[in-house]
């Protein structure tokens, strides 16, 4: 079962679920994450966490990939399909592939064990941070249209067409945010990282490309020959088509 830790003082404080068999690990994390006035839930196993997905509010998840009745990734991929939170895997599995599966099927950020508290700490504070409706938006009206599309600042929602919601993760809607808001223009990588990520991308960080990839699955008529997100050879990325704000 889920065990909540450091209940809030009121009802501001995050709620981060602590996905992770190890009960030091899992305790040391609901000790220094109550301490900073975070409330806390562990899930010992997929089970307990898909029931505390169901039961319970939460704005971020700290996932770790090795659980005892299923793969973290695996996990990942199935909660994806109704619960768009952010999450950031937490695991001692740090290869280069483990970092890009992970972010493919959504994650939005990856600590490799071990790892500073207080870093992690800032990591959970900005993905929540990003995921909250902007409090002043660049554009004065309500979001932006495009190809068919609405996107909705204040609900953090983009529409199709036919007025069907699209399922993005908190990266998802910062990056397509970093788009319609520079049309036209080419962006580097380290630009879209910092726009998505708050951080500048290292030397073999390929977030950022695989956050374009899934981007594209879920907005693009033919992923393979994509129209909106262009790729800019030995560049970056431009958004091409026309913008309108609303």
């Amino acid at each position: 079962m889920s065990t909540p830790v450091a209940p809030p003082a009121n009802g501001t404080a995050l709620h981060v679920l602590v996905v992770d068999d190890d009960p030091d690990i899992a305790h040391l994390l609901s000790r220094y994450l109550g301490s900073q006035g975070l409330r806390v839930t562990v899930a010992a196993n997929a089970r307990a966490a898909r029931d505390a997905v169901l039961a319970q509010s939460f704005d971020v998840m700290l996932l770790d990939l090795t659980l005892p009745d299923e793969d973290g990734l695996t996990l990942m991929r199935d909660l994806r399909k109704h619960w768009q939170g952010p999450v950031i895997i937490v695991s001692g599995r740090g290869e280069s592939v483990e970092r890009v599966v992970g972010l493919e099927l959504g994650a939005d950020d990856f600590v490799t064990k071990p790892f500073d508290f207080r870093e992690l700490l800032a990591r959970i504070r900005s993905v929540v941070r990003r995921a909250q409706p902007p409090q002043a938006p660049r554009t004065t009206g309500r979001g932006f249209e495009f190809e068919g599309f609405r996107m909705e600042l204040a609900s953090r929602r983009v529409l199709d067409a036919d007025g069907a919601e699209v399922p993005l993760t908190t990266g998802e809607f910062d990056l397509l945010l970093a788009f319609v808001q520079r049309p036209h223009q080419v962006l580097t990588r380290d630009q879209l990282m910092n726009a998505v990520h708050g951080r500048d991308a290292g030397p073999f960080d390929r977030a950022i490309d695989v956050q374009i990839g899934r981007l594209r699955r879920k907005l693009e008529t033919d992923p393979a020959a994509p129209r909106l997100i262009k790729s800019v050879r030995g560049a970056g990325y431009l958004f091409a088509p026309a913008v309108r704000a609303v």
